[in-house]
């Protein structure tokens, strides 16, 4: 889960790589590093901590150099250090930059000590430099010594090399990670997401597993798993430079809140006519698989399957259809039995989630009756590999804790229950009012925020908490595992979500005046049920805070705060609309505890490993 950052050029490259790294630093905070070519040497520059550390670095020492290679790191081997950290070389001539993990690394490690390689870190990474170098001695060419070396590699990789010995060029390899090429006019660059070079070209191409490519300033050479010389599509990313800046927010995650409306309302865009929703939003194959569809599976990890988790209720509710939701990670290692015309779905920001992936690739062979991706970025493996796909189009989402890439899924989650209801029902007057509803999200979402003032005084009550405890019913339960996870995720609040219904059997024992319990209340038919769980907490002590429908018929009183939401809404728009003020409250705790909120602890945005 490590950002990589490469550039060849005629110009200084130093703060190309510095911004792309600002840019990726969502996807590791551990440590940060740069290797250059200077007047024929190869130069290198680490530091422990976030890029600030390394740009302090750079100013006390600066480098200049027409080619380099960059990286901000999330440890997975090895502790977060100095010595840790990328770029990592062989020798003084030879330096790599990689994202994922080599599962046989011990095994090359020993080979390579044998040989009389010493090893300055504990990482996977530092295997493959001194592996390259190891090949370079019985072979001219630096393109050929990477290909021998990823041969020998198990496990997942993206990386970059460069060489003095080869000073007008980049070597790059995939396997199961993203890395993109970023072309230019006499320059090129290399780089793990888009992002990151959006400030210097919009034309990209994606590399296929297996492939290894030969950079160079004026060219790019890519060759396939089996040596074949190939030529990749360029596309063109519709992302703008200016969509990564905070935009006068405090925060990435303020900023990315209150942007839902919008991201929602784009979601829906032009997939919806005349009160129909639009099967081509799907795909062209899209119709005759939903008519087949029998049943639905969900894949997804962390947010994503709390998203999934909803949808299931709405599936089996409306289209009376089967739904089963696994996480990703878990359902690797099982073996499912699959229905006969079940409908594989997977749920992902970046579409790069090693485990949603594998999933995937599983799926293939598992007899589905389709594949459909549910994701925010256009030019991600999870999209290029799936039959179907639905585009979220929240834009670029920075901050760690994701907040309008859930919204948006669940909006694109709301679409796939109409579809299938537009292929399995018998009543378009139902369909008519599910669309309705759908299209009035994007307003009630700005309504809701309206309660940030609201959110940021409550916060005050979280200050001194170290436990909370988040409730819901039906499909609001996946809601409060969301609150939850927020919660904990960048205020570093130890939560968890239960159903309401399972208070008596085992969490009532945790209540107390201490631990804040969090209740999502609209006006559905489990609201009476919701209203004798709490009375439960309340009679041992417990310290409320609902938010609540503003017909459900709740007012404050001692031990019990009502957060009244600012209008009604339907069961089918509920857990969108509830979502937000969590999200503000998990915020402003945040502020309050003095948490990096954009970056939390431990934690990377785009998680690339298993």
């Amino acid at each position: 889960m490590c950002g990589i950052v490469g550039a060849v050029a005629e110009r200084n490259v130093v703060p190309i790589l510095m911004e792309g790294l600002r840019r990726l630093e969502y996807r590791g905070y551990d440590s940060a590093g740069v290797a250059v070519i200077e007047h024929g040497k190869l130069e290198r520059r680490r530091r422990l901590g976030k890029v600030a550390e390394l740009e302090s670095a750079l100013d006390a020492t600066p480098l200049s150099s027409p080619i380099g290679i960059a990286h901000t790191r999330w440890a997975t081997h090895g502790a977060p250090s100095e010595s840790n950290a990328h770029p990592h070389m062989s020798g003084d001539q030879l330096a790599i930059v990689h994202n994922g993990i080599i599962e046989n690394y011990e095994q090359l490690r020993d080979e390579l000590v044998a040989l009389g390689y010493t090893f300055e870190s504990e990482t996977d990474s530092e295997v493959v430099v001194h592996r390259i170098h190891h090949y370079l001695k019985t072979r001219d060419d630096l393109l050929d010594a990477v290909r021998a070396t990823v041969a020998d590699l198990e496990g997942a990789y993206a990386l970059v090399v460069i060489s003095e010995a080869h000073p007008d060029r980049m070597i790059l390899a995939r396997w199961a990670m993203p890395v993109v090429i970023g072309l230019g006019i006499e320059e090129n660059f290399v780089a793990s997401d888009v992002a990151a070079l959006l400030p210097v070209t919009r034309r990209f191409v994606f590399l296929d597993d297996g492939d290894v490519a030969d950079v160079r300033k004026d060219r790019v050479r890519v060759l396939d798993r089996d040596g074949l010389e190939v030529t990749r599509p360029v596309r063109e990313s519709e992302i703008t430079a200016d969509a990564t800046d905070k935009g006068g927010y405090r925060h990435f995650m303020l900023k990315e809140i209150f942007e839902q409306p919008r991201g929602v309302a784009q979601t829906l865009e032009e997939r919806i006519s005349q009160g129909r929703l639009l099967d081509a939003a799907f795909g062209p194959a899209s119709a005759e698989v939903f008519r087949q569809a029998n049943g639905v599976h969900i894949i997804a990890c962390g947010t994503s399957y709390h998203a999934g988790a909803v949808a299931r209720y709405f599936i089996e509710q409306i289209c009376k259809l089967p739904c089963s939701v696994d996480i990703a990670s878990e359902y690797r290692y099982r073996s499912p039995v699959v229905p006969p015309d079940t409908l594989f779905v997977t749920i992902s920001q970046s579409g790069e989630t090693a485990d949603t992936l594998a999933a995937l690739h599983l799926a293939r062979e598992a007899g589905y009756l389709a594949t459909l991706a549910i994701c925010n970025v256009p030019e991600s493996s999870l999209v290029r590999e799936s039959d179907l796909v639905m585009l979220t189009r929240a834009g670029p989402e920075i901050g760690v804790a994701s907040t309008k890439a859930f919204t948006t899924q669940l909006a694109a989650l709301c679409m796939l229950v109409i579809a299938l209801e537009q292929h399995h029902g018998n009543d378009p007057a139902r369909i008519e009012g599910l669309i309705k509803r759908l299209l009035e999200v994007p307003r009630l979402i700005e309504q809701t925020l309206t309660l940030d003032a609201d959110m940021q005084r409550l916060a005050e009550r979280f200050a001194d908490k170290h436990h909370a405890l988040f409730l819901g019913r039906g499909s609001l339960h996946p809601i409060a595992m969301e609150g939850a996870l927020k919660l904990k995720e960048i205020s570093y609040i130890h939560a968890e979500a239960y159903p309401a219904g399972e208070l008596k059997h085992g969490p009532l024992a945790l209540v107390d005046a201490d631990m804040p319990v969090i209740a999502v209340a609209p006006n559905n038919d489990l609201l009476e049920k919701l209203k004798s769980n709490l009375m439960e907490v309340r009679a041992r002590g417990g310290e409320l805070i609902v938010f609540a429908d503003p017909a459900a018929g709740m007012e404050s009183s001692e031990g019990v705060t009502i957060i009244q939401m600012p209008q009604k809404v339907s069961y089918f728009q509920a857990p969108i609309v509830y979502t937000v003020p969590m999200q503000l409250l998990a915020y402003h705790v945040a502020i309050l505890k003095g948490t990096d909120v954009d970056q939390p602890r431990n934690l990377a945005k785009s998680v690339t490993v298993e």
